[in-house]
């Protein structure tokens, strides 16, 4: 790893925990990326220039007001309450807007097509408006990113972030359109997706976060939802720089088979490569606080004989220039494969490695098993859901452990021996879907 000396804070460094060594002949290095982001001894590293730094933010909160929200209509009534809850978390200074979605998108407050900012005149303004808010109409999703995006797009600030709650499915737009919208926002702002109660899609919801490098979740009782909003809003306030990318150059004849982030959540990011110069690709990794993500990369490699060694890979964090002009390199980490006829040395798997492929598995078992489960293939359910919590088990992964608990029976988990559970409440399934890709960090 390599540390670039200065004085201003956030600051980034990057980490690379690798088994370098290679069989003769051997072509895949596998290595985790730990990238941290603090202030003082928090992070080493290169500190942010000031015009990186946020000085305001922009946030939109988009609230599913479709006919459904009105059935029963505390569901509203929680709704709105956890919208101004959110609103009081706001920093002054803040630039924001409140949307309602249906079939259409409405400016809630302060409309005009603009941004409102975040003071004790505003923030009154905006509970007065949400009492207004009705339930009534279809739902369109596409609608509401787009309004939230031309929002966004009225105000120049560095960090976007927007916040959208549903109770149902986008029955009122085509898959293709909503997905054209969301290709359409990707990069220029994230957004945290929630559903609410059990009538949602867990796909669509989760495919909206991942798509905009937000979190995704459930809120299976909406008497819980104030908490979930103030929290979310209370993360992304601390959020105080965006667009940094992750920068991976190989030299020739080498290639990235995959990149995926894998704490704290399991997020594959191989498709989203942008080329970045000659051997070069970026790829994006969302705002930032003060956090610490891990990533895994696996480069292929040319084949070597023995004594040979070479640099296999450069991760380095980017962040755009202001001007236009060539992007900062914030922190830079070296992956390396050595070619050796040590047996104990390229059997040896990373502790790094091994965990982050046993989470990357546990998440894949999990979506399997429930899909088998909805097919009706009791048989290959078990297996898979067996699988899962034998790996979540290994890798003290608890709070998965407990989920699973409520879809199956566990009789051995270290043998992932289980059985299905005849009943299975839809809250705990769809909790058990929507919080699969969440990690537990490897202790070092």
């Amino acid at each position: 790893m390599t540390d670039f000396a200065g004085q201003r804070t956030p600051r980034f460094s990057v980490d690379v925990y690798q088994n370098e060594y290679l069989p003769e002949g051997g072509q895949e290095v596998n290595a985790i990326i730990t990238v941290t982001a603090g202030a003082g001894d928090q992070a080493r590293g290169t500190p942010l220039p000031a015009d990186a730094v946020r000085g305001d933010g922009e946030v939109v909160i988009m609230i599913d007001c479709s006919g459904s929200m009105e059935y029963p209509g505390s569901k509203r009534r929680n709704a709105r309450d956890a919208t101004a809850a959110a609103i009081d978390t706001l920093h002054d200074g803040v630039s924001f807007a409140v949307v309602a979605g249906r079939h259409t998108a409405e400016e809630v407050y302060p409309g005009g097509g603009r941004l409102a900012v975040a003071g004790p005149e505003t923030r009154a303004g905006a509970r007065s408006a949400l009492r207004e808010l009705r339930a009534e109409g279809g739902t369109a999703i596409g609608t509401w990113l787009r309004l939230a995006d031309k929002l966004f797009s009225t105000h120049d600030g560095p960090v976007r972030h927007a916040i959208l709650l549903t109770d149902g499915r986008n029955e009122h737009e085509d898959p293709e359109s909503l997905k054209a919208v969301l290709d359409a926002c990707a990069g220029r702002f994230t957004c945290d997706a929630r559903g609410v109660g059990t009538d949602w899609e867990v796909e669509e919801v989760t495919g909206i976060a991942s798509a905009l490098l937000g979190s995704a979740d459930i809120v299976a009782h909406p008497e819980n939802l104030a908490a979930d909003f103030t929290d979310m809003m209370a993360k992304a306030m601390r959020k105080e720089v965006a667009d940094v990318a992750l920068r991976l150059w190989t030299p020739q004849g080498s290639k990235i088979k995959f990149i995926k982030q894998v704490a704290p959540t399991v997020e594959d990011l191989t498709a989203r490569r942008t080329d970045a110069g000659q051997h070069s690709g970026d790829y994006p990794t969302g705002s930032w606080g003060e956090e610490s993500r891990d990533y895994h990369v696996c480069v292929e490699v040319p084949a070597a004989e023995v004594g040979q060694e070479m640099l296999a890979a450069r991760a380095a964090l980017t962040l755009p220039a202001q001007d236009g002009g060539l992007p900062r390199t914030l922190a830079q980490g070296l992956i390396r494969a050595v070619w050796t006829d040590d047996l104990v040395a390229t059997t040896s798997i990373d502790a790094q490695v091994a965990h982050y492929t046993g989470q990357a598995e546990l998440a894949e078992a999990i979506k399997d098993g429930l899909e088998r489960r909805k097919a009706g293939d009791e048989a290959g359910a078990t297996v898979q859901l067996g699988r899962a919590v034998q790996l979540a088990d290994a890798s003290g992964n608890a709070d998965t452990s407990k989920l699973l608990s409520k879809v199956v029976d566990v009789i051995d988990a270290a043998n992932g021996t289980v059985r299905l559970k005849a009943k299975v409440a839809d809250a705990d399934e769809m909790t058990l879907q929507t919080r699969s890709t969440k990690t537990v960090r490897v202790k070092r």
